[in-house]
């Protein structure tokens, strides 16, 4: 058996929480950047994982606030299943070898948010993994957050065009 350590993340778990759902306010703000919100679409959008697992760590979002798939109409599953594709087309940007993805539903799925649906994307190297989280509780992060949006933000209008 294989454990994922994760102690980066304790800031998100221990840190004050927002009021509200981020997932409902975030895209209503006008402040896509700071919010490391990518694309916006017309039932949906993807957001960068502000406490990620790997750089590039992104999310697929309907604007439906939702825990269940079957309230989400056709259109709306349609296009999150479209915007994980699109996360998985701009990591190109950074040669991902490979991606998981999934959505953790429920507290014992693992959601951090599980009243509100969505998708991780998740970019993967061959052995991206290393001695440092687990002998010195330290993850390698090689690139800043917001260095990470410009560069995926670049990629998916090129997408667009």
């Amino acid at each position: 058996m294989k454990s994922l350590w994760a102690p980066w993340r304790i800031e998100y778990i221990k840190g004050e929480k927002e009021d509200g759902c981020i997932f409902c306010e975030k895209p209503k703000q006008e402040a896509d950047k700071s919010n490391l919100i990518l694309y916006k679409g017309e039932t949906g959008f993807i957001i960068m994982n502000r406490y990620p697992y790997s750089n590039g760590h992104l999310m697929a979002v309907p604007y439906k606030h939702t825990s269940k798939i079957s309230d989400l109409n056709s259109a709306e599953r349609l296009e999150l299943m479209d915007l994980t594709s699109k996360c998985i087309d701009i990591l190109g940007a950074f040669n991902a070898e490979g991606f998981n993805v999934g959505m953790n539903m429920g507290i014992a799925g693992g959601a951090g948010i599980e009243d509100h649906l969505h998708y991780h994307i998740v970019p993967r190297w061959s052995g991206d993994t290393n001695f440092m989280p687990v002998i010195a509780d330290v993850k390698i992060m090689p690139e800043f957050l917001e260095d990470t949006y410009e560069a995926l933000s670049k990629e998916i209008k090129t997408l667009e065009e």
